[in-house]
């Protein structure tokens, strides 16, 4: 891995799209941005690509991020919402393309795995999980943007498993189901009915 890298995370949506930018030095990661770009108010679904566009290509633009770490569609029962899904996801993967990144796609199965352990989590295990890890300073207003964090700080841990956060967090030894009972025991105040 790079002494310096900054990965662009992006949860494709066409209502919602997450993003998020870490930096990454050996095992320290910075979160350098995340947030949501909202795109319910846009009726014509071109005209929200074109936002998402735009969007990707500012914060390429601000940060420089090399790589771009990217949420495949997930298969759904509707198919005109998959294929939308795909259609935002296309262009911001264009953009990351044509400023001469790396593109890397992760299901959210592999996403929710290498965060939490565990391939079937929910959005707030994940939060959860990245809060602990991260050290982030407020739950988000929408889970859009932790899932963007968690597919960057995925592809962060793909690409340098060996890392002491990664290594702490993937450990066989301590994942699974006596981990998040210490974790919990630890915190009960974060336990949500």
């Amino acid at each position: 891995m790079p002494q310096q890298l900054t990965i662009l995370g992006i949860d494709p949506g066409t209502v919602i799209m997450g993003y998020s930018v870490i930096s990454c030095s050996g095992s320290q990661v910075q979160i350098l941005d995340m947030g949501v770009l909202k795109l319910a108010r846009q009726q014509n679904h071109y005209e929200r690509l074109l936002l998402i566009q735009k969007q990707v290509s500012s914060l390429i633009q601000q940060y420089t991020p090399t790589e771009l770490a990217i949420e495949a569609p997930f298969q759904g029962k509707n198919i005109q919402s998959m294929l939308k899904l795909g259609r935002a996801q296309g262009a911001a993967i264009v953009c990351a393309m044509q400023a001469g990144m790396q593109v890397m796609e992760y299901s959210p199965k592999k996403v929710k795995q290498s965060v939490t352990g565990n391939g079937n989590a929910s959005k707030q295990l994940v939060w959860l999980m990245l809060e602990r890890l991260l050290q982030l300073p407020a739950k988000p207003e929408y889970y859009d943007a932790t899932d963007a964090l968690a597919v960057a700080f995925c592809h962060y841990l793909t690409r340098n498993p060996e890392n002491a956060v990664a290594s702490r967090h993937t450990s066989k030894k301590k994942s699974g189901k006596k981990a998040w009972k210490a974790f919990l025991a630890e915190h009960p105040d974060r336990i949500v009915s």
